[in-house]
């Protein structure tokens, strides 16, 4: 069988890597990666780490492209891939313009999809923005959905997805985490920018790790943010506030406006390290470091718990409420007095912290990738056609099976 795999962002790659190792260890699979390469550079750490070389780059991005330019050259270039290489079934990865333009491009061409990460939901088709049209539309156009968690799936349902259809596997997030995990403990990395003593001197010094990329906080909310951030550091001027800024434009605008034209000129923001983005186990290492982490990442939120790591959403809703209704992540959104009120908190009140840190992660047990592959094996696909076998498909709950 062949199977192309598309991504073309760092989080896509992050996890579709295990599925993509598993793949290729099975005989009776082609796998083809093809990148579109939306995040260039920290699309590329990303398979290097996992040791995964692409067979086609599309190399899609120019700059100051809008959305509906890249998704346009997307689905005329994955046409074209598509034509030429005529897969089995092609793989997407969650709600990037890559899966929405390329579930499309399969789509026209009569190529089953497979929809990894199937099922989030916000029900607000502004936040996130445009990924939460992007995973609605691919749900629609895609033939196997690959849902995390039960809630995942019970949206999916009600949306009239038929039920065989649906395979619960855990995140393959997990799967990733704790590959990485391991290989950080055994050689920690160096972080450019960073002070070493910060992730080998006293641990008893408070880390709060921040990221911050979601369009609908772009502007004024994200410079709420980093407001939030300056009164923190004046505030709590032993805590060290580490914040890897994304290669956006758009973000590093906002990042600079507040924090970074202060530093050096106020002695109580030398605790605030704004650094260049980081490979994948340098940010890995950095998140076991902290003491809890503030973010509009998807992907933290799910990592997160397994780490045993608070986790504040700078954002007003969640396509993953499962930690939330565990309590290991809280919604802050970009309100600068709830963000200064919930870190002050949990860097001040042991009981409300330790409520926050959960003995198991919703998300997955770190064997969704193999989940993935066994399906597609039971559901036995020939070229451009779907044939369901009467195997019994393992269906999966917060990565436990059931």
């Amino acid at each position: 069988m062949k199977i192309s795999v598309i991504l073309g962002t760092r989080p896509e790659a992050i996890k579709l890597a295990p599925v993509i190792l598993a793949l290729r260890a099975q005989a009776e699979f082609e796998c083809q990666v093809c990148l579109t390469a939306q995040h260039r550079e920290m699309l590329d750490q990303v398979l290097t780490v996992f040791d995964i070389l692409p067979d086609v780059d599309l190399n899609l991005m120019r700059p100051g492209q809008t959305l509906a330019e890249l998704t346009s050259r997307a689905i005329t270039a994955l046409d074209h891939y598509f034509a030429a290489e005529k897969p089995d079934l092609v793989l997407f990865q969650g709600d990037t313009t890559t899966v929405l333009a390329g579930s499309l491009s399969a789509f026209y061409r009569n190529i089953p999809i497979g929809h990894v990460e199937a099922g989030l939901r916000t029900w607000n088709m502004q936040s996130p923005w445009p990924e939460e049209a992007n995973r609605v539309l691919t749900t629609r156009l895609a033939t196997l959905h690959f849902a995390p968690t039960e809630t995942n799936r019970q949206n999916l349902l009600a949306e009239n997805v038929a039920s065989d259809r649906i395979v619960v596997t855990g995140n393959t997030v997990i799967d990733s985490l704790l590959l990485a995990v391991e290989k950080v403990r055994r050689k920690p990395p160096v972080i450019a920018g960073l002070d070493p003593a910060v992730m080998t001197g006293d641990r008893s010094v408070p880390v709060v790790l921040i990221t911050g990329h979601r369009r609908e906080n772009f502007g004024q909310k994200l410079e709420s943010i980093c407001k939030a951030i300056a009164d923190l550091a004046r505030r709590f001027p032993e805590t060290q506030f580490i914040y890897p800024v994304h290669m956006n434009p758009a973000v590093r605008k906002g990042v600079d406006k507040v924090l970074r034209d202060r530093i050096g000129n106020q002695e109580l923001l030398g605790n605030i390290h704004l650094i260049e983005p980081l490979s994948y186990f340098q940010f890995v290492a950095l998140m076991e470091r902290s003491t809890l982490i503030l973010t509009d990442s998807g992907g933290i939120q799910e990592e997160a718990p397994s780490l045993g790591k608070p986790v504040l959403v700078t954002r007003d809703t969640t396509e993953r409420p499962e930690a939330v209704a565990l309590g290991c992540a809280r919604l802050v959104g970009a309100d600068q007095g709830k963000i200064t009120d919930e870190v002050s908190r949990l860097l001040t009140d042991r009981s409300y912290y330790q409520a926050a840190v959960k003995p198991q992660n919703p998300y997955g047990d770190g064997k969704a990738a193999g989940r993935i592959v066994q399906a597609i094996r039971e559901f036995g696909y020939s070229s451009g056609s779907l044939a369901i076998n009467d195997a019994t498909i393992p269906v999966v709950s917060g990565g436990q099976t059931t």
